[in-house]
Order: structure tokens, then sequence, then C-alpha cells
């Protein structure tokens, strides 16, 4: 028993394969948590999305809205949306949908690997660099969030 909705329509679920690579390609997302004061608090984010340890991670400064709400709960959701193209009557869209716990990664290698990994994603002409100094330079004052993925899905509708 799972504790998540299957896909209501079930002819535009996108394959595993494909929703990974919706996550993998996403330019940004959103966040979705649960404020101290109770009401939902989203904000759009750049990410990447590590596949081997099947979670998102996120930069952001060391205190704010958004440590806030996670410290206060760690279910999140985040949704990625790909192409759309409005058609008469209706949207064409991709979306990668998840839902997870979400963290401050506080080990120092795996908060470094993360910035990496978004510099990489971000600014790919710059992965040559083993010793990043703006990596370096803002490590002090940058707060890594993991989102570990607990249920992953995506969907599209694309005209015929």
């Amino acid at each position: 028993m799972t504790c998540f909705r299957p896909v209501r329509r079930q002819d535009r679920l996108l394959d595993a394969a494909a929703t990974e690579q919706l996550l993998t390609d996403g330019e940004y997302g959103f966040l979705a948590l649960c404020s101290p004061e109770g009401y939902g608090y989203g904000v759009p984010l750049s990410y990447v999305y590590c596949p081997a340890r099947q979670c998102l991670y996120f930069h952001c400064a060391p205190e704010g809205h958004k440590l806030d709400a996670a410290e206060h709960n760690d279910r999140a959701s985040f949704c990625v949306v790909g192409a759309t193209r409005v058609r008469p009557y209706t949207t064409e869209y991709e979306s990668a949908h998840l839902f997870g716990r979400i963290e401050l990664v506080r080990d120092d290698t795996e908060r470094r690997e993360a910035l990496v990994l978004l510099r990489d994603k971000y600014n790919p002409e710059l992965a040559y660099m083993t010793d990043d100094p703006y990596i370096r330079g803002s490590f002090g004052r940058t707060a890594v969030l993991r989102l570990r993925i607990e249920h992953l899905s995506g969907k599209a509708k694309r005209h015929g």
C-alpha cells in the first residue's frame, strides 16, 4: 500500500526513462513545502538530479523561509514542466512530479559534490575546473538541500 495516488490519466503516463530524462534536462522546477505557520510554501528553483543517490539538490542561503519550512516538515513535492504548446482549447505539455523528504546536507564533501553537479549542469563550460574558485569562495555562505525521491511520475499530453 502506498500513500501516493496513481496518475489518473494512465494514457498520458511517461515511462521511467522519459520521466528521468525530463528531470535531468529540466531548467528549473517548483518546490512545494509546508511553512511552520501551516501555509503552503512554493518556490521555483534551479536544481540538479543525482540518479546515483536518487535525489535532487538545491542551493540556497544558510537561513530563510525554505530552510525553516524544510526543518518544520520534511515532506516535499517538486514539479518540473518541460515543453508546452498552447493549442485551441487545450495545452500540450510534459511534466515530472515527485514526492520525497527534504533535508539540509551537513556533510561538507556531499555539499561540495552537489555544488559541482549544479555548476556542471548550468555552466558546463566550467566543468573542467577541479578547484572552482567561486564554489570555494561562497562555500561558507551556501547551504545545500537534498530531496530524496520516494515517488516519481511523469505525464505528457501531445497532439496526435
